[in-house]
This record gives C-alpha cells, sequence and structure tokens, in this order.
C-alpha cells in the first residue's frame, strides 16, 4: 500500500499499544479515565479508516458511502476483515463517549473498552497486517 496507508496503519498500531496501557491501569487513578477514553475514541477512528483502506484498496469495494464508519463496518465485515457484531456497539460507544461531560458514562465503559473491545481492534490488526508488510 502506499505510504500515507502504511503511515496510518503504523498510528492505528501505536494507539492500540497505548490503549493495552490502560488495561493494567487503575481507573481511579488520575488521568486513566479521561486518557484511556480519549485513546480509544483514537484508536477505534483510526481502526475505521484503516478497514476503509483495506476494503477500497485490496478487495476494490467502493460502492459504499466511504465518508461513514457504519459502512465501512458494514462492508468490512462482508468481506471477513472483522467478523463480530460487537464494532457496532464499538461505534455507538465511541458517538456516545463524545458527548460525556461527566465521566459518569466513561466509568460505565471503561472494563469494555480495555478488555473486549481492545481485543476486537488487537485481532483486526492482526488480520490485517498482511496488507501493511514493508516492502
Amino acid at each position: 500500500m502506499e505510504s500515507k496507508y502504511f503511515n496510518r496503519y503504523k498510528s492505528l498500531c501505536r494507539s492500540l499499544e497505548n490503549l493495552r496501557l490502560s488495561r493494567t491501569a487503575k481507573i481511579d487513578d488520575p488521568f486513566v479515565l479521561p486518557a484511556t477514553i480519549q485513546n480509544y475514541n483514537l484508536t477505534f477512528d483510526l481502526s475505521w479508516k484503516v478497514l476503509k483502506e483495506v476494503v477500497t484498496q485490496e478487495y476494490g469495494l467502493t460502492d459504499f458511502a466511504t465518508g461513514s464508519p457504519r459502512e465501512t463496518l458494514k462492508s468490512a465485515f462482508s468481506v471477513g476483515i472483522i467478523n463480530d457484531d460487537r464494532w457496532m456497539d464499538m461505534l455507538k460507544v465511541r458517538n456516545t463517549l463524545a458527548h460525556d461531560y461527566d465521566g459518569l458514562i466513561a466509568t460505565k465503559y471503561f472494563k469494555k473498552i480495555i478488555n473486549e473491545y481492545f481485543s476486537l481492534i488487537e485481532e483486526m490488526v492482526q488480520t490485517i497486517s498482511k496488507y501493511y508488510q514493508e516492502a
């Protein structure tokens, strides 16, 4: 893939590694909750954008709304890059967290983010890594 796409993939990998740090952090420690939520939002956004690149570049699908995370996830599911309906839940959580001004919603989803959602993104990154091997 082009270097622009490779750089976005590498950013996703770094962001995922940062999110991994939250798995061993204590939610009550200062900055852990807001940092985890911010990093989750970034990691999720990079994930769907990388998925969009793989779906269009490697599978030639262009008949979906390329600016839409929901349509990108549906297309990635249809070609087998992702295989879990929880990706739609992840999108809903990401959208909900954008309007969480007091941290109550973040506290509710913290465990799910660092356990379930982290694992789903990690699995997807492993699946698509074959497209991003350095030449």
